[in-house]
């Protein structure tokens, strides 16, 4: 439930409401606008039964919250939300450039690459440490080496750096070299490491499950935020269909559902979608235009002999191209790179 105040609510008003909520065991979110204070009520609701809350003063309307996630959905938060990592602000003002190798390989490989992908715009350079694949006996990542390597290319770069994380182990090392983690696809409802990462005090870069629903997605965000880590950032990165011409199928139409529905960032992949670097480009245009904050995007030095998914990386050169052309989309999107 959220109780919405009437505009201009003076602050006492609003102590009063929240104080009775907590009073009776229940947890108070305060989401505060400019003329209006929503006032989110997370808990067993019965326990305010009786208690009028609609009589209190300056207390407008109270308005039930049907979907299960509560936290991460924007009639509990209506303003987008921005989320700060750095030197750096992800939200509805920007659009956030993350690229980078699929696995970090060695110092120099991360280091060249880091250069690069600054050199044509982008924000964070993006590397796994640990790589949760499909076949046990493919590349698994150089784990804490890797991620010592993320921390010289911040260093060296100024770049922001974001790593996937799998358990609670690479969570504790990732947060002493790192400055955002991210769950990925296979982990999306691994719920004991959802919470971890809400524990972590990082902010959290959560990709959509590979059959997931957008409410699936949007309660593996609440496990996170629940845990009192409100920095979340939603990555759709495609999902498991019958199509066979692409390694999964986009999604675009989750970013104005997400939009629609919560108040969280979201970011698109086009690299992980389509398996293909010929359809990066394309794709990563449609995402902007349909308003994603950011996009994810593979990047390495030598493709043909990266260590894992090498076909839908791009060179420094059509990455390059790829930021030009992404210009005109950005503009029209009134967002800044």
């Amino acid at each position: 439930m959220i109780i919405v105040m009437k505009p201009n609510a003076p602050k006492d008003a609003v102590q009063k409401v929240t104080s009775l909520i907590e009073e009776k065991g229940l947890t108070a979110h305060l989401s505060e606008g400019r003329e209006v204070t929503i006032i989110g009520v997370v808990g067993d609701k019965t326990k305010l039964e009786g208690d009028n809350l609609i009589l209190l003063p300056y207390v407008d309307k109270l308005v039930p919250i049907t979907e299960s996630y509560k936290l991460s959905n924007k009639k509990f938060h209506p303003n987008p939300s921005r989320v700060t990592v750095g030197n750096h602000v992800i939200g509805p003002d920007t659009l956030t450039v993350m690229a980078g190798p699929c696995a970090v390989e060695t110092e120099e490989q991360l280091l060249t690459i880091a250069r690069e992908v600054k050199k044509a715009g982008a924000h964070f350079v993006r590397g796994g440490a640990y790589k949760p694949r499909t076949s046990p006996y493919s590349f698994q990542g150089l784990e804490v080496e890797g991620l010592r390597y993320m921390a010289e290319a911040k260093k060296e770069t100024g770049l922001n750096t974001i790593c996937e994380v799998i358990d609670e182990k690479s969570i504790e090392a990732a947060v002493k070299y790192v400055d955002m983690i991210q769950i990925g696809a296979r982990n999306m409802q691994n719920f004991q490491l959802l919470r971890e990462a809400g524990r972590s005090g990082l902010p959290v870069l959560l990709k959509r499950g590979l059959a997931a629903t957008i409410d699936e997605w949007l309660n593996a965000a609440e496990y996170i935020i629940a845990e009192g880590n409100p920095n979340v950032v939603l990555c759709e990165r495609g999902i498991r269909t019958y199509e066979t011409s692409t390694r999964n199928t986009l999604d675009l139409s989750a970013v104005p559902v997400i939009r629609a529905k919560s108040h969280l960032p979201i970011i698109v992949d086009p690299s992980h979608a389509t398996g293909v670097r010929a359809y990066v480009e394309p794709l990563a245009k449609a995402a902007v235009a349909c308003g994603a904050d950011g996009l994810m995007i593979e990047v390495h030095n030598d493709p043909e002999h990266a260590l894992s998914d090498g076909p839908q990386s791009l060179t420094f050169s059509q990455f390059e191209d790829v930021m030009a052309h992404l210009r005109p989309y950005i503009q029209l999107a009134e967002r800044k790179l």
